[in-house]
This record gives C-alpha cells, structure tokens and sequence, in this order.
C-alpha cells in the first residue's frame, strides 16, 4: 500500500469465547521468526536477526497486538520467542501448537497426534517459550481432522493438559468443515482458513459465533499470495463483517507491512 501508514495505536480485543482470554483482533505469526525451508511462500527469505525480530515484536506491542502465534513446526520460533520476549512474558498471549514437527535437516514434517507425542511437545514446548503455562495450544492437522480428533483423541488430551493448568485454552488449526465443526464440539476455539480464494470455512466461522467459541483465522493473504491494496482491504472488510471472527494472525517480517494491514483493520472494524 503506498499511502502513509500509521501505527494503530488502539487495537481492540475480543474474548476468546467463553475462556476469558482478551486476544488483540489481529495476532503476530511468527512461522518467518525460525523457518524459511518447505514454506509455501511466493518469495524466499532470510530469517531476521535478534535485532529485527526484537523491532517487529516490539512495533506489534505498541500497536496494540498482544496475540503471537507460533508452533514445533516453525523451526526455531518458539525457541527464539522465549529468548526475545524475556521478562515480558506476560504481556502476551501464546498460541502454540501439537502434532507436527519440522526437519530443518531434511526439509520435512513429521505428524504425530498420540497422547504420549502431544504431552512431550507441549512440555518441549513450556521449555522453549521459558514459561509455566501456554495460554492457547492447537494441534496442527495434516488434514486428516476427523482421524485425529476421533481415533487419537488429540483434543481429549489437550483437554487433559488444561485441567493441569499448562495451558489455558485448545483448539485445532483444522483443514477440513468436519474437522472445524467438530472441533468447536469439543474445545475452546478453531483456527480456520479463509481469504478471497478460500471461504468455504465460513461455516465453521459461523458456528463458533452460535456455540461463543473462539476462530482464529490462518491464510489471510493467502500465504503471500494476495498482494493488491484491494485484495487486503476487500479480506479484511469481510473477516471482520462476520461476528465468528476473534482474531485474523498477520505474518510478515516488515513492519511497513505490518502498519499499512493493522490501519486497513481499523478501517474494517470501524
């Protein structure tokens, strides 16, 4: 976008449904934080410096997001996450993620949604992020949403580990209007896909709206791919036309970026 861009210094928060998690309406992914291999970005990267990710971070903060969205399966993100956020901790609200790992020696993933896998990388995870609590955990589907929901029962064990007290809130990132709609059946909150390619998830986004359970929406520029002033304004104008909507997760390394999309947010919530 090539007019000037201010920070939006007042973003407004929702209620993560009825877990009384206040997200920011828009959240910071950091998949770009600690993986630039097997991503399905149009253009490659390189992974920012400490210096940089501190800048984007701290840009975010005073812009009103407090909501960071990271996994196992973004290389180093969470590892790079505990280190940066230090004693600010708490100033933010974590999703993370279970179920799929990445290789960075082989460029590949690996899935595992058995109860035992799931407790182990939540615990890495608690590692990692150098904190005693998650307060959002999704468990990263490869698509076969119904399988890991019925015959692994992957949320069943999420739902163990918030009892614990390790985390605060679970869901899905699902792949599937099955897979959503269950989902909500049985946890806190989904993360779906949905942008001007992708909007068969509307259901799913409509259903959580009825059920006061918690959507976060992945893809939003369509993984790069949406790029026109147009395409990102007509996006965000109909996410944050539907009730369903908690909050829309941004990834992007240029705080430019970042700005211009956070002023075109306000212009949709307003």
């Amino acid at each position: 976008m090539n007019k000037p861009s201010k920070i939006f210094q007042d973003l407004p928060k929702a209620l993560l449904g009825d877990t009384g998690i206040a997200v920011s309406r828009a959240g910071l992914g950091t998949v770009k934080l600690g993986r630039n291999q097997g991503v399905k970005y149009p253009h490659g990267f390189s992974l920012p410096t400490d210096t940089e990710a501190q800048n984007l971070l701290a840009i975010a903060k005073d812009s009103g997001i407090n909501l960071l969205d990271t996994a196992p399966a973004y290389g180093n993100s969470e590892i790079r996450l505990g280190q940066l956020l230090g004693n600010t901790r708490q100033q933010w609200v974590i999703c993370s993620k279970a179920g799929e790992e990445f290789d960075s020696r082989t460029g590949q993933s690996r899935y595992d949604f058995s109860a035992p896998a799931i407790r182990e990388s939540v615990a890495r995870s608690l590692k990692r992020l150098k904190t005693d609590y998650i307060d959002i955990v999704l468990i990263h589907s490869d698509g076969r949403d119904m399988e890991i929901i019925e015959q692994y029962g992957a949320l069943d064990t999420l739902a163990e580990l918030k009892r614990k007290g390790l985390i605060k809130a679970f869901g899905m990132s699902s792949k599937t209007i099955q897979g959503g709609l269950s989902t909500l059946a049985k946890a806190d909150c989904a993360m779906v896909t949905y942008n001007l390619k992708e909007t068969q998830e509307r259901e799913v986004i409509e259903a959580a709206h009825k059920l006061n359970k918690g959507i976060l929406v992945k893809k939003v520029f369509a993984s790069g791919h949406a790029i026109s002033s147009t395409q990102i304004q007509q996006t965000f104008n109909a996410l944050y036309q539907m009730p369903g909507v908690t909050s829309t997760i941004l990834g992007t390394l240029n705080s430019a970026h970042l700005r211009n999309n956070l002023e075109v947010i306000a212009e949709a919530l307003s």
